[in-house]
């Protein structure tokens, strides 16, 4: 295996990522991002800002958008485990309005490439997750926006049925509906 393998998914321009990882008894290494590597495999984007949250079991953080500067988003976790999911809110798309889920872990060091114009969410399956991710642009709050997490339109198939309790802000049990936010792209 090369250092990075770049696999499609079933909605264009959407990337899982697997690294090598060099284990022995002393633990592991991993070259979790290399520009020059990246682009060499397709994957020509310049990142301007990291970010890191950490997520109790249950904690589901999303669907978020900026409906103007759009983020795209390489992620990944250090600790723990998430159900990622990205929708396709690009007009133009084929598979506008499907959703795509991979699960991150510390164990198996996936990445997900999610580009411009996708809304973007999570689901922490383990207590102490880390989630890491890089942005394409700089996060505009005035231009944040979302979609609930349970929008039928889009009907995303989180696996609720590994956690004992579903934790959401309030701030994200009052994001609109999928047809309310298309209105705005």
């Amino acid at each position: 295996m090369k250092k990075y393998e770049i696999k499609k998914t079933s909605i264009e321009g959407l990337f899982i990522i697997e690294t090598k990882v060099f284990e022995d008894h002393r633990g592991f290494f991993i070259e979790t991002y290399n520009a020059r590597d990246l682009k060499k495999l397709g994957l020509n984007v310049d990142f301007v800002q990291d970010n890191h949250s950490r997520s109790r079991k249950g904690v589901l953080r999303g669907l978020h958008l900026q409906l103007k500067h759009p983020q795209g988003k390489l992620v990944r976790v250090t600790r723990g485990k998430v159900f990622d999911v990205a929708v396709d809110l690009r007009k133009n798309s084929k598979t506008f309005g499907k959703w795509f889920g991979v699960e991150l872990s510390d164990k198996n060091h996936l990445q997900f490439y999610i580009p411009p114009g996708f809304a973007h969410g999570f689901l922490a399956l383990e207590d102490e997750t880390d989630f890491l991710y890089k942005c394409t642009d700089f996060y505009y709050p005035e231009y944040e926006s979302g979609i609930i997490w349970n929008d039928p339109t889009i009907n995303i198939r989180w696996p609720l049925d590994r956690i004992n309790k579903l934790i959401i802000s309030d701030k994200d049990k009052k994001l609109p509906m999928f047809k309310e936010v298309v209105k705005y792209l």
